[in-house]
Order: C-alpha cells, then sequence, then structure tokens
C-alpha cells in the first residue's frame, strides 16, 4: 500500500491600494479584478472589493507551491501597477478605513453582510488557509481537537498585522481581534467525537443559523468540499517564504497526530482554555511570547516550545520532505517575523521626523515590494 502524501493547498489573501495614497482605492478597481479573472483563472474574489485571493492546485511539493505563489504574486504585482495599485499580503491594511470600504457584489457575500451588519464591513482582514488532505476524513473532528494547542504556534509565526485604521495596535497581530467580532470564529470547540460534531451542525443548519458547514470560520475547521483539515488562524504572509513555513509545519502537524494517535487524546477545558490564552500571548507579543505549557504547567519561550514541536516532527518532515521548510521556523523566531520588520520600519520612519501618516506609508511600500519582490 501506498503511503499517504498528504496533499497540500494554499490560499493566500491580499489588498489592494492605491499607488499615490496608499489607502484603498480611490477609483473602481472592476478593471483590476476583470483582468486579473481572465489571464489568472486561478485569481478569486474576497469579501470586501479593495481584496483578492490567489490559490494553489494540490501538491506534495513545496516547489511546486512556492513556483506557483511566486508566479501569482508576480503577475498580481505587475497588472497592479497598470491599474495604478499595488498588491500586498498582510493580516490587516495599515491605513485604511473600513467605513469606505465597498463590499464585492455576489449573493453569498451579501447575505453575510445583511447577516452579521456592521461587523462584516469592518472585517478588513487578510488571512492565509492551508488544506492538507487527510488518510480518513472520517477522523477530521478527532484530529482538529489534538491540533488545537499547535495553533498560537503556527499563528505567531505568520503575525503581519501590527496596525489598524491607521495606528499602531501594540499587537503584532490585530487580524484576530477585528475578525473575532464574527460569529463562529476564534477556537473551534472540543467536539467529543464526529457524530458530536454532526449534531451541532445539523442543529445549526436547521435553526437557521447558518446554510452549511462553510459558515463555521474557525481557526481550524473539515472543509466542506475537499477531504482535508484547512488551518485558518494564520495571518496572510508577506513573505512568500514565511507562508511556506507555515504550510509545512501544519502539514507535519497533521502527520503527526494521524501517525501517534495517543497525543493530545485527553485534551479538555483546561486545554482549551489554555490555548486561547497562548493565543493572546501570541496575538500580543508574536514569536516574543512564552507559551503555557500544559504538561510541565509552567511558561516556556516561545523558542523552546518551537524546538519542542520540532523534535515531535522531525520524522514527519523528512517523510514529507518539507524538513527546509520547516526548519526555517527558527529563521523567522530569530530575524522577526513580517510584523516586527513593520513596527521597525515604522519606528524608522518616527526616528527620522516622519508624520505618522507618512510613517506607515513607508509600512504599505515595504509590504509591497515584499510580496511581490521589486
Amino acid at each position: 500500500m501506498t503511503a499517504h502524501s498528504y496533499r497540500f493547498g494554499i490560499e493566500e489573501e491580499y489588498f489592494l491600494a492605491d499607488a499615490e495614497t496608499r489607502g484603498t482605492p480611490r477609483r473602481s478597481v472592476k478593471p483590476f479584478h476583470t483582468e486579473a479573472s481572465e489571464r489568472l483563472p486561478e485569481i478569486g474574489r474576497e469579501m470586501l472589493q479593495c481584496q483578492v485571493e490567489v490559490c494553489t492546485p494540490p501538491s506534495t511539493e513545496f516547489s511546486e507551491a512556492r513556483e506557483i505563489l511566486a508566479g501569482q504574486r508576480d503577475a498580481l504585482g505587475r497588472l497592479a501597477k497598470k491599474h495604478e495599485l499595488m498588491v500586498f499580503a498582510a493580516g490587516t491594511h495599515p491605513v485604511a478605513d473600513w467605513a469606505r470600504q465597498l463590499p464585492t457584489k455576489g449573493e453569498r457575500y451579501r447575505g453575510i453582510l445583511k447577516d452579521v451588519g456592521l461587523a462584516g464591513r469592518r472585517s478588513l482582514i487578510c488571512g492565509m488557509h492551508v488544506h492538507v488532505e487527510v488518510p480518513d476524513p472520517a477522523a477530521r473532528i478527532d484530529l482538529m481537537n489534538r491540533l488545537l494547542p499547535f495553533q498560537p504556534l503556527l499563528f505567531a509565526l505568520s503575525a503581519s498585522s501590527p496596525f489598524w485604521q491607521g495606528k499602531p495596535t501594540g499587537l503584532t497581530a490585530y487580524r484576530l481581534s477585528a475578525f473575532g467580532e464574527l460569529p463562529r470564529t476564534g477556537l473551534p470547540q472540543l467536539f467529543s467525537g464526529p457524530e458530536a460534531y454532526e449534531r451541532y451542525l445539523r442543529i445549526m443548519t436547521k435553526a437557521g443559523s447558518i446554510q452549511d458547514a462553510s459558515f463555521l470560520w474557525w481557526s481550524l475547521r473539515p472543509s466542506i468540499k475537499f477531504p482535508t483539515l484547512e488551518l485558518r488562524v494564520a495571518d496572510s504572509c508577506t513573505r512568500l517564504e514565511d507562508a511556506l513555513t507555515v504550510a509545512a509545519l501544519f502539514r507535519c502537524l497533521v502527520r503527526c497526530v494521524v501517525r501517534q494517535p495517543d497525543l493530545n487524546a485527553d485534551l479538555d477545558g483546561v486545554s482549551l482554555a489554555l490555548a486561547e490564552e497562548n493565543l493572546w500571548r501570541t496575538q500580543r507579543s508574536g514569536t516574543e511570547a512564552e507559551i503555557i505549557d500544559e504538561t510541565s504547567e509552567d511558561a516556556l519561550p516561545f523558542a523552546d516550545a518551537l524546538d519542542k514541536v520540532l523534535a515531535l516532527i522531525d520524522a514527519d518532515a523528512d517523510a514529507l520532505g518539507c524538513g527546509a521548510e520547516v526548519e526555517r521556523t527558527r529563521t523567522i523566531v530569530a530575524k522577526g517575523t513580517s510584523a516586527d520588520r513593520q513596527i521597525a520600519v515604522f519606528e524608522a520612519a518616527r526616528e527620522k521626523g516622519r508624520t505618522n501618516r507618512q510613517g506607515l506609508d513607508d509600512v504599505v511600500d515595504w509590504l509591497s515590494e515584499t510580496t511581490c519582490g521589486s
């Protein structure tokens, strides 16, 4: 029997910005979206017109995903320049005003905005989603439970949203706060098994709260379309290599919990509460956070908590051929996340006497240049 390949796919959401003002576009972006959809069939729309999404096909090779995403980013950057726009990947837009954003036309988005009201209009955020195919789709609820403690580490490595509405937030990743205004977000509940999950889904659908499972916007969920687990906790990663690193780490963790059925098999309400606390710690401090370890009941430096996880998945990284991508987690910790770099760019501008807005414009320039590699 051939070993399961744990195929993966990556979805990235990007912001559009006006090339002159650095804010969201002042004119219609319909021509950009029209040309993008014609030239790049893998391009999709998001809830707001100032957003665009790309995705990779199912793959087993990170070299393939790297080539595809690099090509998509480059093509979008060139197309944006043609339309006097900029494209960048970040969890939040540093200078955009949510109240001035226009929703994307479409029945699904209109329905969501009608249901969630102002919270939907305020959802000026971009994330990265990673799908990993599992050997037994019926086991996804158990796997989702047991992957819960790892989500804060995955999130911290992706942190790219330190600014909101033209102001520093004091956090490395504000995106989760904005997203948290919507229902059915955050960490998933601990379900006792697939039957409990199906019961929850049946009740929610019958009661009219949701149309289907795609309206469960948790940080991790079983896909409704594919036999995959979908990681949704990550900010949109400015640097392509960061995106690949987070995707590789998640892929290895999925294989690890499949391979070790006893790993995190006894999680309870305390485990969920600690995961939520760790998520807050990483939202605030990124890779500078201390991570609470439930087993030892101690708070570990992020680098030490990461070392424990890397040792746990060493065999998985080797089997899946993504050791280099996983090892790069240490580089992110040592050299900083996108959020760290954005804050450094902003502070350097302020030290030179530039205004708050000029500093944020410098941040947008760095985001665009780094996203599209030009």
